[in-house]
C-alpha cells in the first residue's frame, strides 16, 4: 500500500519536472533566436543615389585630326548626377555636367595645311540629361561583399554653350587656289552660332563597391550632336559631318541607406 502511494505521488513531480525544463529550453532557444535575427536583419537600400564626378572632355570635329578627338586640348570638368531605381536592373538618371571644349588647328603640324588654316575655338559647357541607366548585374537593391558592376546608359539632353571662335592666325594667302577654303570661312563668320544644342548622350561605366552604401565610378560617355557648328566653323573645312564630344569621368557615388530590423512575434505562454 505504502509503495503504491509513493508511486503515484512521484509520477506527477517527474512530469511536472520535465515539462518545466522543455518549456524553460524553448524560451531560450526563442530568444537566441530572435536576437540572431536582429543581428543579421539585411540593410535595405532605398530607391535614390547620388553622384559626383570629375571629367575630361574631348571635342570631336573638323579641328581635330583623328577619331579620338582634340586630345591636345582636353578640358575639365564636374559632373553631379541622382538616380531613382525603377527595378533591380533598371534606374532614371538625372544629370548636370559642366565643363569646357576647344580645338585649336595649330596644336597639330601634321598635315601641314592645318597651320596655315591656324582655326581654333573655346566654350564652356553646360549639359542637363535624362539616362536611362542597364546594371548589367541586377544588383541596384543589393548590399552584398564589394564587387565590380558593370552597367549601360543612355538618353536625351541639353547643352547650353558660349562659343568663341577665332580665324585671326588663317592664312589667305595659302589657300588662294581654293575658293572652297576662302568661301567656306567667309559663309562661316556670317553664320549665327548656336547657345544650346540636343544632344544624345550614351555610355558605359563600373563600380567598385567600397560599402554598401558608397562606391567608386570610371565612366565613358559620347554625345551624338545636331549640328557642325560646336566648333564655330563648318562651311571651311567638313561641312557634311557633325560636331561631336566625350567625357571620361571618374567619380563617387553614395546609395541611400535604411535598416529594416526582422522582429520575431511576441510569444507569450
Amino acid at each position: 500500500m505504502g509503495k503504491t502511494q509513493l508511486g503515484t505521488t512521484a509520477l506527477p513531480r517527474v512530469r511536472t519536472s520535465v515539462y518545466g525544463r522543455s518549456a524553460s529550453l524553448f524560451l531560450i532557444i526563442l530568444f537566441f533566436w530572435d536576437t540572431r535575427s536582429r543581428a543579421q536583419s539585411p540593410v535595405l537600400l532605398s530607391r535614390w543615389e547620388l553622384g559626383i564626378q570629375a571629367s575630361q572632355f574631348i571635342y570631336q570635329g573638323d579641328l581635330a585630326p583623328s577619331a579620338a578627338g582634340s586630345t591636345r586640348t582636353p578640358g575639365y570638368g564636374l559632373g553631379i548626377y541622382g538616380d531613382r531605381f525603377l527595378t533591380r536592373a533598371l534606374a532614371l538618371r538625372t544629370n548636370l555636367a559642366f565643363g569646357r571644349l576647344s580645338g585649336d588647328d595649330t596644336k597639330y603640324p601634321v598635315p601641314s595645311w592645318r597651320l596655315q588654316r591656324g582655326l581654333s575655338f573655346s566654350t564652356p559647357v553646360f549639359e542637363i540629361s535624362e539616362m536611362v541607366v542597364w546594371n548589367i548585374m541586377g544588383d541596384n537593391y543589393d548590399p552584398a561583399r564589394p564587387r565590380l558592376s558593370p552597367y549601360l546608359f543612355g538618353g536625351v539632353g541639353y547643352t547650353f554653350l558660349h562659343i568663341k571662335r577665332d580665324a585671326s592666325k588663317f592664312n589667305a594667302h595659302a589657300f588662294e587656289g581654293d575658293s572652297t577654303v576662302i568661301n567656306g570661312l567667309a559663309a562661316d563668320e556670317r553664320h549665327a552660332l548656336p547657345g544650346a544644342i540636343p544632344v544624345i548622350p550614351i555610355g558605359a561605366g563600373i563600380r567598385y563597391g567600397i560599402t554598401p552604401a558608397l562606391s567608386v565610378t570610371a565612366e565613358a560617355a559620347y554625345r551624338f550632336t545636331f549640328t557642325d557648328y560646336l566648333d564655330g566653323f563648318s562651311q571651311v573645312a567638313n561641312p557634311n559631318k557633325n560636331d561631336r564630344y566625350y567625357t571620361l569621368s571618374v567619380g563617387l557615388v553614395y546609395k541611400f541607406i535604411s535598416s529594416d530590423i526582422l522582429r520575431c512575434p511576441v510569444i507569450r505562454l
